[in-house]
């Protein structure tokens, strides 16, 4: 058994610390991957950690966003990866900023990586971990999307947010999806004692 956690963004410095590229930002902070040797395959950059006996894949697309599922399928059928086997990390602007989500299946919200990931899956009840970062008050989407965050955003709260979403990776990697659900879900570190 083994599982694929991926997570969305854009490649080039670019789109570095952008809002669409927080699930890179999240990989770069997790514990687990600290010292990491990534290799390139896959359309892609990927790592292995041996959890509990169980292989797991970190795998960051370097397709662009919108083509994600063309670095996703190839590696989940090399290593022979099941569906409900597969944890996508990505920002969500239906979330205010700070907020996680975990969720199992449903819609793609309009991101273009899920939609690429739809196409290329048998399916789309992979899982997914929201990260949310708002909508824009006014203007557009993809400017918001491809922005960095504001200040106000930034210290100590990015900091703080990104530390959450790697707690709920280590606690599905350690006690399983429905327990990380019951305990992250809507969690955010915006409201206090969290």
């Amino acid at each position: 058994m083994a599982k694929l956690i991926v997570a969305l963004g854009n490649p080039g410095r670019e789109y570095e610390d952008t809002r669409h590229n927080i699930g890179w930002m999240l990989f770069d902070k997790l514990p687990l991957l600290e010292g990491a040797n990534w290799k390139e395959k896959f359309k892609g950059e990927f790592t292995l950690v041996n959890i509990k006996g169980e292989q797991v894949i970190f795998l960051k697309p370097q397709t662009f966003m919108n083509l994600s599922g063309e670095s996703v399928r190839p590696a989940m059928d090399f290593y022979k990866v099941g569906i409900d086997d597969i944890l996508v990390v990505h920002d969500e602007i239906d979330l205010p900023f700070g907020t996680l989500h975990l969720k199992k299946g449903g819609g793609l919200a309009g991101n273009n990586g899920l939609k690429s990931m739809a196409q290329h899956l048998p399916n789309q009840n992979f899982l997914r971990l929201r990260m949310g970062v708002g909508k824009p008050k006014h203007g557009d989407v993809s400017a918001h999307v491809l922005g960095k965050f504001n200040k106000d955003e930034e210290e100590p709260w990015l900091t703080d947010f990104l530390e959450l979403g790697s707690k709920a990776i280590d606690f599905y990697l350690k006690q399983g999806f429905q327990k990380a659900q019951n305990k992250f879900s809507k969690k955010s570190v915006l409201e206090k004692g969290n």
